[in-house]
């Protein structure tokens, strides 16, 4: 290879290097939660480019139990408001897309569609409520977590809540499922004064430990 080649092929290296720090910068270490948010919309192209890497997230054998209610405005917007906590309802108006995401427990009747096992782990799961039910959760917030990333990919901010009433946003917008709504999430463009100064993170040391029994 020629000096030529070797000093193209490191600037390439580089600069996809830098483009990789900045995208883990914009998902992760530049990112906030946002309060305030401008009018521009957000749009279903938007929104279901979201989902399209967003659905790629894990979840136990693979029920994808995340259901989410599309808010923006009118009637569903005040019934929204008022399943949140005040402080927090100052927020969701301002937002032009309100996302209530909920956990579908009865997600195992669908595994026979989603799954190669899915008929054995249908009956399995409608034997034991207590497993369906943490599997719903559990798999629905790492769905969440995944959406969260994926709308700051298409250049979002996000500021999920966890709602007051949760019976409320079933009722409102998840009537007659079995669907338990588990957060809100705000998106849009941020607005003047949109973040709040960023706090502490609890360091490795805190959240890593090893058993004694790794020994």
């Amino acid at each position: 290879m020629s000096e030529v080649s070797e000093s193209l092929s490191a600037m390439s290296q580089f600069r996809d290097e830098l483009n990789a720090r900045e995208v883990l910068a914009e998902l992760f270490t530049d990112a906030h939660t946002a309060y305030t948010f401008t009018d521009e919309p957000v749009t279903d192209e938007q929104l279901r480019a979201a989902y399209d890497l967003a659905k790629w997230a894990p979840t136990g054998v693979n029920g994808q139990p995340l259901r989410v209610a599309v808010v923006r405005a009118g009637e569903a917007k005040q019934k929204l408001l008022h399943a949140l906590p005040r402080g927090n309802r100052e927020q969701a108006q301002g937002a032009p897309l309100v996302l209530v995401c909920g956990a579908k427990l009865d997600f195992h009747h669908d595994l026979p569609l989603l799954h190669p096992r899915g008929e054995h782990y249908e009956k399995v799961l409608t034997d034991n409520d207590k497993m369906r039910t943490l599997m719903a959760h559990t798999s629905a917030t790492i769905q969440i977590a995944y959406l969260i990333l994926a709308l700051r990919a298409q250049g979002l901010e996000t500021g999920p809540m966890n709602p007051d009433d949760a019976k409320l946003l079933h009722d409102s917008f998840f009537p007659s499922e079995d669907i338990e709504p588990i957060l809100v999430i705000n998106v849009g463009h941020p607005g003047t004064d949109a973040y709040q100064e960023r706090g502490p993170r609890v360091g490795y040391d805190e959240v890593f430990r090893e058993p004694q029994v790794n020994a």
